[in-house]
C-alpha cells in the first residue's frame, strides 16, 4: 500500500482505511513488537503494543503528495520503537517491583525460621529413636496409630491381635514412652 492509495482510501472512509491497514500490515506488526516483547511482556503487552502502533499510525503519518512510495518501512519503523519503548518500561517496572516490597521480603523471611526446623527434626528424630527402643509390636502399633492414623481394628488385623489388647499395648507403650522422653529431656 503506497502513501497516496492510504491517503485516497483515508479521504473515502477512515473506518475502511484502518482496516485495510491493520488487514494488510497486523501480522507484520505484530511480528516485529513480539520480537521484541516476547521475553518480558505477556500476550496482552504485545496486543496493546500493537495497538498503540497502530494508533501511532493513523494520528501521526503525514501524506505527501509527491510521495508515492510503500509504506511498509514507517510501519516497520514506528512498530520497533513502540516495541523498544514498551520493552524499556516492561522492564524497569520488573526490575522496580522487585526491590520496592522490601517490607513484604522482611514479612516472608520471618516466617521461615531454620532454627525452629532444626528442632522439630531433632525432635522427630529423638521420638522415633525412643519409639524403635521400646521394641516390637509396641513401637508398630505406635508409628500405625499416631503417625499412619490407623484405627486399632486396622492395626490388629495387620499383627494378628485383637482390638482390646491392641489398645491395652498402644496405652502402655505411650505410658513407656513418656518416661524415656522424659529421660531424655523431652517433657512436652
Amino acid at each position: 500500500m503506497t502513501s497516496n492509495e492510504l491517503k485516497a482510501m483515508l479521504e473515502r472512509s477512515p473506518a475502511e482505511c484502518h482496516r485495510a491497514l491493520v488487514k494488510e500490515y497486523g501480522k507484520y506488526v505484530y511480528a516485529i513488537v513480539f520480537n521484541k516483547l516476547r521475553n518480558c511482556g505477556t500476550r496482552e503487552d504485545i496486543e496493546e503494543c500493537v495497538s498503540d502502533v497502530f494508533a501511532t499510525i493513523f494520528m501521526k503519518y503525514e501524506f505527501d503528495e509527491n510521495c508515492d512510495r510503500d509504506i511498509k518501512g514507517y510501519i516497520a519503523t514506528v512498530a520497533k520503537r513502540s516495541a523498544i519503548d514498551r520493552f524499556r518500561s516492561l522492564t524497569a517496572r520488573n526490575n522496580h517491583t522487585v526491590y520496592s516490597d522490601d517490607d513484604e521480603m522482611q514479612e516472608l523471611v520471618s516466617d521461615f525460621s531454620v532454627d525452629e526446623r532444626v528442632d522439630r527434626s531433632e525432635l522427630r528424630r529423638v521420638l522415633l529413636n525412643k519409639i524403635d527402643e521400646l521394641g516390637e509390636p509396641d513401637s508398630t502399633i505406635l508409628i500405625q496409630k499416631f503417625y499412619y492414623n490407623r484405627k486399632s481394628a486396622e492395626i490388629a488385623k495387620s499383627l494378628f491381635m485383637s482390638d482390646a489388647s491392641v489398645r491395652t499395648r498402644c496405652s502402655r507403650a505411650m505410658a513407656k514412652l513418656k518416661v524415656k522422653l522424659a529421660e531424655a529431656g523431652i517433657t512436652r
